[in-house]
């Protein structure tokens, strides 16, 4: 397989070996990992609920709608194709009745969502009804008039013209399409369950409708993916001109048909792009987004405008913000102790209907876990600050990290610039494995979730 431009692998130790995409997950979204939340430790959920929230946090609520028209092969979420409309109708209900216990809790305290986030699965995969019932009962219980960013995932071949003007409706400001590819072949042979003319056409309606800010996703590195495809992607995306673009590399966790498939057929390599390839590929993104006016914001991200394309969700959770995690496997993060919900359906359902919490594990980590959690998830929008850190921890990172931090600029990816510490474009296509050497010592070579 060709590629664009050359990237000297070899100056990295997390490099090293890994040229193939192998299976685990890649992608660093919280420490420490999740391997390390316990059921045993749900207690610490609890007490975090009961106790006051720590004054000027802000609150985000999250909600998991695990329903979509097809599994992707390579998803790792929690979806289900199955359900009928009964039992949507009755995920919703305990969706609304688990934000009531949650509204309860003292952590509360008066505050109001800054920020909600509609994740999947497929949300766009609900109807009309289904959507006006569930929002409206969302803000009955919790009031969105402080919301400043009402974020939602959408799978474009879901989306009717009567459907996006009741998402916008119900005041989404920033409509995420999973686009991942414009190619037909690639995105069957993938899983998808849309075609290249529903992302026309879905798009084309959004932009009539005035949406804040849509952004396009897509993943480098599919199965069966060329770079000519690559190519073509890119420069649809460019042509579409949405605010924002997020670019995923394509990993393989243990939790997807494709390891499935490489299990059954006793391969260690998943079928996709290479990590040499997959970066390259995001180089070539991120140079032509630029060329056309876009300024990249994070490791995954191109912005048109960054004044007004922001993604608060994302931004104020690796800020240590309180998130509210509704529905079946979700999230949440409340006074510094992280927790999940029972991650399959029957029992998320049933802990509700007995009018319980679905929580299933916990962590609560320590004050040196907190500051690490901040300091790799903000570093991956490029660039970190060591005041925020003296002033929020009372700690100067880079006498805490020095011997991480001499490493990385030996390695030729970060720059330390009096305050600033800031990750070149090679540092930034491979951030994810980089951030490992901030892990404490009992969390490398572990699986990570």
């Amino acid at each position: 397989m060709t590629t664009t431009s050359s990237i000297d692998l070899s100056q990295s130790s997390n490099a090293k070996a890994e040229i193939q995409t192998t299976v685990g997950n890649y992608f660093v979204s919280n420490y420490p990992p999740f391997s390390f939340w316990k059921p045993e430790q749900v207690g610490e959920a609890f007490e975090a609920l009961d106790r006051a929230p720590k004054p000027g946090t802000d609150l985000g609520v999250y909600l998991h709608i695990p329903f979509c028209r097809k599994r992707c092969h390579f998803c790792y979420f929690k979806v289900y194709t199955d359900k009928d409309a009964s039992a949507i109708k009755g995920y919703i209900e305990r969706a609304l009745q688990e934000l009531r216990l949650y509204a309860q809790k003292r952590f509360i305290g008066g505050r109001k969502p800054s920020f909600i986030y509609f994740g999947g699965g497929t949300p766009s995969y609900l109807s009309v009804n289904q959507l006006k019932h569930l929002t409206d009962g969302m803000k009955a219980i919790l009031p969105w008039d402080e919301v400043e960013e009402v974020a939602f995932e959408c799978e474009p071949g879901t989306l009717t013209d009567h459907k996006l003007k009741a998402i916008r409706e119900m005041g989404v400001t920033r409509l995420s399409l999973g686009v991942e590819n414009f190619d037909d072949h690639i995105l069957e042979i993938n899983g998808r369950a849309h075609h290249s003319k529903e992302i026309a056409r879905a798009y084309a309606f959004a932009r009539e409708l005035d949406f804040p800010q849509i952004n396009i996703d897509l993943i480098a590195g599919m199965v069966e993916e060329t770079e000519s495809n690559w190519r073509a992607c890119v420069r649809k995306t460019i042509e579409m001109q949405p605010d924002s673009v997020t670019i995923y590399q394509m990993e393989v966790p243990y939790n997807t048909t494709i390891y499935q498939q490489m299990k059954a057929d006793g391969k260690l390599a998943a079928p996709v792009a290479d990590w040499d390839t997959k970066r390259q590929w995001v180089a070539y993104g991120f140079e032509e987004l630029e060329k056309a006016g876009y300024s990249v914001g994070s490791a995954y991200t191109a912005v048109k405008n960054k004044d007004t394309a922001t993604f608060l969700y994302r931004d104020r959770l690796w800020a240590g913000a309180d998130l509210i995690g509704l529905g079946v496997a979700s999230f949440g993060h409340v006074g510094g102790t992280h927790f999940q919900n029972q991650h399959n359906f029957e029992p998320y359902v049933e802990a509700l209907s007995d009018g319980k919490f679905p929580i299933y594990r916990a962590l609560t980590p320590t004050e040196d876990e907190r500051l690490i959690r901040e300091v790799i998830l903000q570093l991956k929008s490029g660039r970190i600050d060591s005041s925020y850190y003296q002033e929020k921890f009372a700690v100067n990172i880079r006498e805490r990290f020095s011997a991480t931090l001499k490493s990385l600029q030996e390695q030729g990816f970060i720059t330390i610039s009096g305050d600033a510490i800031s990750l070149n474009r090679e540092g930034l296509l491979r951030v994810d494995r980089l951030l490992h050497d901030f892990f404490l010592p009992e969390h490398r070579n572990v699986r990570y979730a």
